[in-house]
């Protein structure tokens, strides 16, 4: 029955010529044999190469919501090529790459693709969403919704009221340092990270927010970081209770349609028909890069803020120490000590932005496996001082 589904989505996108579905052969035969598993982080390489460029239309994991476009999508003109002291087509092998690009004062001077997928095709963003999501905390402060990033988290989400987040500031949520335990293990099945989304709740009561007010302290709230998926879900939460919107709407209202994404994107939905804010955006590549080109161009559209003046400076620099040498954690972004930051998904998704050379890399992958710091993470670093190096020495 589920190979019959998935053969009936293929023809009806390929007869109605949605330019994000690559409707090759193999790309048929890999995804007519996807599991019934729900859990993407236990699939096989070639299920999730099939699965990653249409996450949205696979009807075991969950509905989503469209983002919106806008009609003038903002400019992309070709620049001079980069020159980078690393073979490209062997780093994107080995990376497992599907979309890469890099811009540049706001033009392209690489892009390339891999996987057969092309920039029509959009592509998963996983936790690069906690980057979007945090962003539009800003965006909700700026207009008058959330009074500050200091007030209780249960001031918004009332269902939180008489758990352990009684005491811990949305401040602490976006830093990831309330103090509440939690395991993020992407290859144990019984870690936070593998329940949580498959969680049954409480009637009535949204499915992040029923798991989440049932954990447990292990710290003050604070005093330690620990990277937390459920916590960016609980962000998104309380921003469309904040606004009264969908994160989708809010986020097509204030950045993906003025700022002028070319694509509609889209966003996978909880079980109980919330955004899943830690993850699951599907976007091209270049709409990951323009999102990098709002965050350089200061959070404004056609000149006018969407955050507070002082939103990007604190959300982009080291607000929690995650114990690595010239690293840490802001607002749901990774920081680099040079003024840099990134935001970063498992399996090789990222969008990297460098201010001080105006330059923004957004990259697509599948590693083989969810997370490998020692490995094709430490490439992945590489390649962005590479880019900047190059930068330094030919301009």
């Amino acid at each position: 029955m589920w190979k019959i589904i998935v053969g009936a989505l293929v023809a009806i996108a390929v007869g109605l010529g949605f330019a994000y579905f690559n409707a090759s052969q193999d790309i048929r035969n890999l995804i007519a044999n996807l599991p019934a598993d729900r859990d993407v982080l236990f699939w096989t390489t070639p299920q999730r190469d099939a699965a990653f460029r249409v996450l949205d239309a696979i009807p075991i994991l969950s509905e989503s919501n469209v983002i919106a476009a806008g009609d003038n999508p903002y400019p992309l003109p070709e620049g001079e090529p980069i020159r980078l002291a690393v073979d490209i087509d062997a780093y994107m092998r080995e990376q497992r790459t599907a979309g890469l690009i890099i811009v540049q004062h706001g033009k392209v001077r690489l892009e390339k693709y891999g996987l057969g997928f092309d920039a029509s095709g959009r592509w998963t963003s996983f936790s690069v969403a906690k980057s979007v999501t945090s962003t539009l905390v800003g965006a909700a402060i700026k207009d008058g919704f959330i009074d500050s990033i200091d007030d209780k988290v249960s001031e918004y989400i009332p269902d939180m009221r008489g758990s352990v987040y009684d005491d811990v500031s949305i401040r602490q949520l976006l830093t990831m340092t309330s103090g509440v335990r939690w395991n993020e293990d992407y290859e144990d099945r019984n870690s936070d990270v593998a329940l949580f989304n498959e969680h049954t709740p409480e009637p009535g009561i949204d499915a992040t927010v029923s798991y989440m007010r049932a954990l447990s302290r292990e710290a003050p709230a604070g005093e330690k970081w620990l990277y937390k998926t459920g916590e960016t879900n609980l962000i998104g939460v309380l921003v469309s209770s904040a606004t009264g919107m969908s994160l989708s709407d809010y986020l097509s209202r204030k950045i993906w349609a003025p700022f002028g994404m070319e694509q509609d994107a889209s966003w996978l939905l909880s079980n109980t028909g919330q955004e899943i804010s830690g993850c699951c955006i599907q976007a091209s590549t270049r709409d990951f890069a323009r999102y990098g080109l709002f965050m350089l161009n200061g959070g404004t559209v056609n000149g006018d803020p969407v955050l507070p003046a002082d939103w990007i400076a604190a959300a982009t620099t080291r607000q929690a120490d995650i114990g690595r040498a010239g690293k840490g954690y802001g607002y749901q972004w990774w920081t680099y000590d040079d003024g840099s930051f990134a935001a970063q998904g498992i399996f090789g998704q990222g969008i990297f932005i460098d201010p001080n050379r105006s330059l923004v890399i957004a990259s697509n992958s599948n590693w083989p496996r969810a997370t490998d710091p020692e490995t094709v993470g430490a490439q992945r670093e590489a390649f962005y001082k590479a880019a900047q190096d190059a930068i330094d020495t030919s301009e």
